[in-house]
């Protein structure tokens, strides 16, 4: 999760979020590449007192500058346009969950189970225990298994939510009527914290995501607990 004064994003947690940051750097140092060039550029210009007339009026230069920023911009659109595209994939899901927002609070279906659901609150920070961290715990946590394609599909009750999980490189609008669906895969265990991402009302602040991914045996262990206690 973040801590105070980062300024990076958070540490990858699916294959999906590292495309992100590696896509991340190359658009940055394709920035700094340019800013340098540009700096230069003003620099020269200012410092120096030369004229070039060749310079005034060329046709060589012209295509040159015309050209570069469309390289530059082919080399920014390819990587994008094939991440976009892996976001989308969704190839034969392991597991399905329906998570709907409500004000202010999430509720979690596993469809792929007949009565596994529940809703998830924020734990106040009166009742936090040792370790946890304020506004982001909540009372249940979405577990799923590691090393698995998971399904989300994502919708909402009253008004527009937004399901998001940084570390997983997931942000999905929760739109009333309306069924939005998002697929990761979870590489290592832990647990990861969100947030809803759309302004929802008075208590958006206090809805919180928590997903913990578990190894498989750890998972079925869970299900078969919750399902003997509904």
């Amino acid at each position: 999760m973040a801590h105070p004064s980062q300024l990076g994003f958070q540490d990858a947690a699916s294959p999906l979020m590292e495309e992100l940051l590696h896509f991340h750097d190359h658009a940055l140092m394709i920035v700094f590449l340019i800013s340098t060039l540009v700096l230069y550029i003003i620099m020269a210009m200012i410092t120096s007192k030369f004229t070039d007339k060749l310079i005034l009026d060329s046709q060589e230069i012209e295509i040159i500058w015309t050209l570069l920023p469309a390289i530059i911009l082919i080399l920014i659109a390819l990587p994008s346009l094939r991440i976009l595209y892996l976001m989308d994939e969704i190839n034969d899901p392991h597991l399905t969950i329906k998570a709907m927002g409500h004000q202010w609070y999430w509720s979690y279906e596993y469809t792929d189970y007949e009565a596994l659901n529940f809703d998830s609150y924020m734990v106040p920070t009166q009742d936090l225990a040792p370790g946890q961290f304020r506004l982001l715990e909540t009372d249940h946590r979405m577990v799923i298994p590691m090393e698995s394609p998971v399904r989300v599909l994502i919708s909402a009750e009253d008004v527009l939510h937004s399901w998001a999980i940084p570390s997983l490189g997931v942000k999905v609008d929760a739109v009333p009527g309306r069924l939005n669906q998002t697929t990761f895969i979870v590489n290592r265990p832990g647990v990861f914290y969100g947030q809803c991402s759309e302004i929802c009302g008075a208590n958006h602040s206090f809805m919180p995501i928590v997903v913990e991914a578990v190894p498989l045996e750890h998972f079925e262990n869970w299900t078969s607990l919750m399902i003997e206690d509904a």
